[in-house]
């Protein structure tokens, strides 16, 4: 009989204590995936969101910061106006290297002449824009003409239409964004042509108008020359533009960071604590299963088993339980994450990506790997301990 089979044989043998190692393991390691998806997935949603804004700095109409986060990180639609000679106020500002306007519209909710319920759009100046040419140069040679519009990650054009219709005009979806777990990934991008020609034919084809106010514009994106402080920029735009707020995006999500970091340290604090007494459980129960093994181990090693064979034996029949549970608990840890990110953002009220399948395996190896380790180290100690008894006294026993 090899050891696999000696171990196997151990596991069948005492089903309940093999369930509970099982369980054991397959909460440690259920713990850190979920616990590392909803951190990870929310520090890299947040992340993915400023890399796409690609703005050093955002000037909006003051008093509209809330709305506007909750436009960028959720995807609920904001209506801000400010007048467009905000722009040239800003380009003429000292460390401004660039400045793009866009507009804040949003389709109409529950409108027959849309093919979505709500969606948040985003129209931008091709002429200066620098947030969406990286992508639309490298994906969409020349860029966005008229009736043309990229969307997030969730935008798709409805198969029972065939069209993508915004207060009843038909746009044609030209590429989708990477996605980003934030409201970005449900808006859509076009430039201030499209809005307005969209604005010019709502009056005939759609229930209610797109009113765009003339020459108004909803923010000014801002990127400062090198070397220049965003701060220092913001702090002049404050004390110069009046009815403004500039917000540096190095700091737009500070809120949403520091309520990760404060779960974090929770969830490293609850995390520790449940490894400890899963680890003493599991340490407990290998205990007592070795002590009813006692006469057992003492004739195989009267009849020549090394103490090292009895050692491996003990120690493959906990990796072979922390294996099948902790491959149980990432696989339904994972699922559960999954099924309920809705619920997730909700109650943390932060955006949340969840991660690719290959970053997920990832992941998923490398909790594994820590559940391993943990029932390991709690079978070590009774294992040596029987295994370096004598023979007869074992016997005895």
């Amino acid at each position: 009989m090899n050891l696999f089979e000696l171990a196997k044989r151990n596991i069948t043998g005492s089903s309940f204590r093999s369930w509970m190692v099982f369980f054991c393991a397959a909460l440690m390691a259920g713990f850190v995936i979920a616990a590392t998806l909803v951190i990870r997935g929310a520090n890299d949603s947040l992340r993915l969101a400023l890399d796409r804004l690609g703005a050093d700095i955002i000037v909006i109409p003051e008093g509209e910061e809330q709305r506007l986060k909750s436009a960028l990180l959720m995807g609920i639609p904001v209506h801000c106006w400010m007048p467009d000679t905000v722009v040239d106020d800003l380009a003429a500002l000292p460390g401004v290297q660039a400045v793009s306007p866009q507009l804040y519209l949003s389709t109409l909710r529950g409108a027959t002449c849309c093919s979505v319920p709500e969606m948040f759009l985003i129209a931008y100046e091709p002429e200066t824009d620098f947030t969406l040419r990286p992508w639309l140069e490298e994906n969409l040679e020349g860029g966005l003409a008229l009736g043309e519009a990229v969307g997030g990650n969730l935008v798709y054009v409805p198969v029972e239409q065939g069209e993508l219709l915004v207060y009843g005009y038909g746009l044609d979806l030209k590429g989708s964004l990477e996605p980003t777990g934030t409201g970005l990934d449900q808006s859509m991008f076009f430039t201030f042509e499209t809005a307005r020609e969209i604005a010019r034919m709502s009056s005939d084809q759609a229930v209610k108008v797109l009113d765009i106010p003339p020459r108004t514009v909803s923010s000014a994106l801002i990127k400062v020359e090198p070397g220049v402080d965003p701060q220092q920029v913001a702090a002049e735009i404050s004390s110069t533009i009046r009815g403004v707020t500039p917000l540096e995006t190095a700091t737009l999500f500070r809120d949403q960071r520091e309520q990760l970091l404060s779960l974090l340290n929770s969830v490293v604090a609850l995390l520790g604590i449940t490894w400890v007494l899963a680890m003493a459980l599991i340490a407990v129960i290998f205990s007592l299963a070795i002590n009813e093994r006692r006469r057992h181990i003492g004739v195989m090693r009267a009849l020549g088993a090394r103490r090292t064979t009895v050692l491996q034996s003990l120690l493959l029949e906990a990796i072979l339980l922390a294996l099948a549970g902790g491959t149980v608990g990432i696989a339904v840890a994972s699922l559960a994450v999954y099924l309920f990110r809705p619920l997730i953002m909700g109650l943390m009220n932060t955006p949340f990506l969840f991660p690719a399948p290959l970053q997920l395996a990832g992941l998923g190896l490398g909790a594994l790997v820590l559940a391993l380790l943990g029932v390991t180290l709690a079978a070590l100690i009774p294992a040596l301990r029987i295994s370096y008894q004598d023979p007869a006294n074992s016997m005895r026993e």
